[in-house]
């Protein structure tokens, strides 16, 4: 698996999800990609990832698709449509690419080739929004408080608690 952050312009929406489907089918590999803001750290996408092929697996999956059941389990939802905020939108923003396939090298040059996507050398967690991951994963100034757990550590904690939640 490959995390690769960057600069990423999306005029579209459909064009764009579909470019991403298309580049991940012809490279055989898995292709997500989050707002970077949402994104703790390296840890809460593995995890999501671990968890995801595990229901895959198992055959628990919500999702019939890799990526999209990656994306849920990133967003510790079962509900698609609610996952989708941890996605990118139309415009400008900050975007972390995940790709896991054979060729994860040949498969993020396609990415910066085909879309409007400028990947950065700067680790994760990249553009990181700490008020908004709180938010979002319902992380109290209390439950932080309480605990020398990282922000990432309760996200992967909530993303596990997915699993559980079945």
């Amino acid at each position: 698996m490959q995390l690769v952050p960057g600069h990423l312009t999306v005029d579209a929406l459909d064009p764009f999800v579909d470019t991403v489907n298309e580049l991940g089918e012809r490279h055989d590999a898995t292709i997500q990609v989050f707002d970077a803001r949402y994104v703790a750290g390296p840890k809460h996408l593995e995890r999501a990832l671990t968890l995801a092929d595990r229901a895959l697996d198992r055959g628990t999956n919500v999702a019939r698709d890799r990526a999209v059941e990656v994306l849920c389990y990133a967003a510790g939802r079962r509900q698609i449509d609610q996952a989708l905020e941890l996605g990118v939108t139309e415009g400008d923003t900050r975007a972390v690419f995940l790709v896991d396939g054979p060729d994860e090298t040949g498969s993020v040059r396609a990415l910066e080739d085909t879309l409007s996507f400028e990947a950065v050398d700067t680790p994760l967690p990249w553009g990181r929004d700490e008020a908004l991951i709180e938010s979002y994963f319902s992380i109290t100034a209390a439950e932080r408080a309480a605990t020398d757990a990282t922000l990432e550590d309760l996200v992967c904690e909530r993303v596990a608690l997915l699993e559980v939640e079945k």
